[in-house]
């Protein structure tokens, strides 16, 4: 008698094959709405530079190099030095005024403390720049605060004219951009293990010691960071400079603001454009690579 077996042989599930949508084509529709936003500023970009190499009158037609060719004319030239010059200044100053500031954020336990750290720092970037370069100008101007302060305890006979110079535009170019040295400064910090801190300070190093051989050199790369951001952004900076610094204070925003209102003169405007886009680059490039470089180092010591 033949006996049935006792188990039944499984027949495979049948595969599903999923219809659905591939992880790169969700990846890409993810990545749309900023990738078209970048497309609006590509677009944008070379509609400069075509009219840069284009002529008054003529912007889409014509082809000229005139126009770059006048910003090696003194004035134009001395308005792109100055704009470099001040916007690398202001970096340095609001990265000195920033490392403090960002290695106490960084070292704070308090959620909440540091919550408030952050909304002062955030500060100036939730307030109107209009408004702040008003502010500046109350602050600064000849019976301002500041001058006010300064009678009142006797230090100074006479107000100190503070505004329509290089020094009022300063102030106002490290106070606008200083949270953008801030943040990278202190996300650098705080990925400074304390177990380093703790080594050196074991090994009889002073608390000064310890921030300048330890916390800074591994900071570095943060604090070149800040500083190519403030540099960037104080480098195209208007308002500010137009406000408290008038016409005394060409910069090369200026410039390209003048060339358009009352001049209407789009490839000159386009050129000066270019080149402070082109020069602000280069500089960006050279600072992410020195960062780079720092960070490979930093990673081969460890």
């Amino acid at each position: 008698m033949e006996h049935q077996p006792l188990t039944h042989p499984v027949s495979a599930a049948p595969v599903r094959i999923n219809r659905g949508v591939s992880p790169t084509a969700r990846a890409w529709l993810f990545l749309s709405p900023s990738m078209l936003f970048l497309g609006v500023l590509i677009a944008a970009s070379l509609l400069v530079l075509r009219m840069s190499v284009g002529t008054k009158d003529a912007e889409w037609s014509g082809f000229s190099l005139a126009s770059y060719a006048q910003l090696l004319e003194p004035y134009y030239l001395k308005s792109l030095l100055l704009t470099l010059r001040l916007a690398l200044i202001s970096a340095v100053i609001a990265v000195l005024l920033a490392i403090p500031v960002a290695y106490t954020m960084s070292r704070l336990t308090s959620p909440f403390v540091r919550r408030i750290f952050l909304a002062a720092v955030l500060l100036p970037l939730l307030v109107n720049l209009l408004l702040q370069s008003y502010g500046w100008l109350v602050i600064l101007g000849p019976g301002g605060m500041l001058n006010q302060a300064l009678m009142g305890l006797g230090l100074i006979k006479r107000p100190i004219m503070l505004l329509y110079n290089q020094n009022g535009v300063l102030m106002g170019l490290v106070q606008t951009a200083f949270p953008l040295a801030v943040l990278p400064i202190a996300s650098a910090m705080r990925g400074v293990a304390r177990t380093y801190e703790e080594a050196a300070a074991t090994l009889g190093a002073s608390r000064l010691q310890v921030f300048r051989q330890v916390v800074l050199p591994m900071s570095l790369p943060g604090i070149i960071t800040g500083a190519t951001l403030v540099f960037a952004y104080n480098a195209s900076s208007f308002v500010v400079p137009l406000l408290l610094g008038g016409r005394r204070v060409p910069m090369l925003a200026v410039m390209v603001h003048d060339q358009i209102a009352p001049l209407m003169n789009w490839p000159a405007a386009s050129a000066a454009g270019v080149v402070l886009i082109v020069t602000t680059l280069a500089i960006m490039t050279l600072s992410e690579y020195i960062t780079g470089r720092r960070r490979r180092m930093l990673e081969a010591s460890q």
